[in-house]
């Protein structure tokens, strides 16, 4: 799935936290989207492995949930959306397509690493590939409702991420014939450095 749809995903779970801190919307709404994207800064570092964790954050999300009851303020309840998001994020991109430069092929049995079983998961295929037609469909279908939680710099923001979630779907199937093209310029030494999709 796209980083926007896991931001609209991790904003969702604020508009719901938000029911029960409601005087804490907008550091909640930042920790919900700043928690669906941050798994993904490991894309170029060991990409759904490195920072992808479905279990662990799901059960740090629970102790820290468990937190923000016993102890409610902005902070616990910003840390316990964070996990929440995570691992909603590193949960989610196994029902996504393969970790391949052009995952609509189906050829990549990897999804998303769960360190916990010690495995990669498959990949489940329900949204096929980041930026196909359904992911921008869930990424509006979850993030416009829960923008409506919130005031409208959230809901500018989640214009922002519509506007480049079909931006990003027009031109996504072109991308890995940019890629390949980039890559040819890279010098020989460096190639060793770039993710594996990216030169096979």
């Amino acid at each position: 799935m796209m980083a926007t749809t896991h931001a609209m995903a991790g904003l969702a779970v604020a508009a719901l936290a938000t029911l029960f801190a409601p005087d804490h919307a907008p550091v909640l709404a930042a920790a919900g989207l700043a928690g669906g994207v941050f798994p993904d800064l490991d894309l170029y570092a060991g990409h759904r492995r490195t920072l992808h964790f479905p279990v662990y954050y799901a059960l740090a999300g629970s102790a820290a949930g468990l937190a923000a009851v016993l102890a409610p303020g902005p902070w616990t309840a910003a840390a316990a959306v964070f996990l929440a998001a995570a691992a909603l994020h590193a949960a989610g991109d196994a029902l996504g397509g393969g970790l391949e430069l052009e995952p609509w092929e189906a050829t990549s049995e990897r999804a998303v690493y769960s360190h916990f079983h010690g495995r990669w998961l498959a990949p489940r295929r329900f949204v096929r590939y980041d930026g196909s037609p359904e992911d921008v469909v869930l990424a509006a279908g979850v993030g416009v409702p829960a923008a409506l939680a919130f005031g409208p710099t959230v809901q500018q923001v989640t214009g922002l991420a519509l506007a480049v979630s079909i931006g990003y779907a027009v031109v996504r199937r072109r991308l890995p014939r940019v890629v390949r093209r980039l890559v040819g310029f890279v010098p020989e030494p460096l190639r060793g450095r770039l993710p594996e999709r990216f030169v096979h």
